[in-house]
């Protein structure tokens, strides 16, 4: 059995988002959205109502985005987080629109062919954060390789 990486990020506006000094930030999604979509290994990404999720409040908090994709690998998403240019210049202006957020980042292996929901992914992020890095919702730096079929479950709660 094959399996994918999914990952959800989450970043929070400094003002909210729909601000003057958060324009070059919103005015680049695009961009980098299409970027992200033609990289080697990019399988599917959630969509609101436009061609991002700014308008998908997933959390409590107004000024809180998400982002959330499929990729083939571990390797293929770190290639365009890390490695492409476009991204990494974007991301490294991130402090100018965004504020620290703890745990920010999750990813976990699901079947292929499977297309990861937004609660699953929260549920993972929680999951992140009160045991730390597992097979179940890790990170970049403490990663899990693709489960053997018998070890995967589809599900946090099991």
């Amino acid at each position: 059995m094959a399996y994918h990486l999914a990952q959800l990020n989450i970043a929070r506006f400094r003002l909210p988002q729909e601000h003057p000094d958060n324009a070059d930030f919103v005015s680049n999604l695009d961009r980098i959205n299409k970027i992200a979509e033609q990289q080697d290994g990019f399988i599917w990404r959630f969509k609101g109502d436009g061609n991002d999720a700014l308008d998908v409040k997933a959390f409590d908090d107004p000024n809180v985005a998400s982002n959330m994709s499929v990729w083939e690998s571990i390797e293929a998403l770190s290639a365009f987080v890390y490695r492409n240019r476009e991204h990494r210049e974007i991301m490294r202006r991130r402090h100018e629109w965004f504020d620290n957020v703890d745990f920010y980042l999750v990813l976990w292996w699901l079947e292929a062919g499977q297309i990861p929901s937004l609660d699953d992914a929260k549920a993972r992020l929680s999951l992140l954060e009160s045991i730390g890095p597992s097979a179940k919702a890790f990170t970049f730096k403490t990663s899990f390789c693709a489960p053997s079929e018998e070890l995967i479950s589809s599900s946090v709660d099991d």
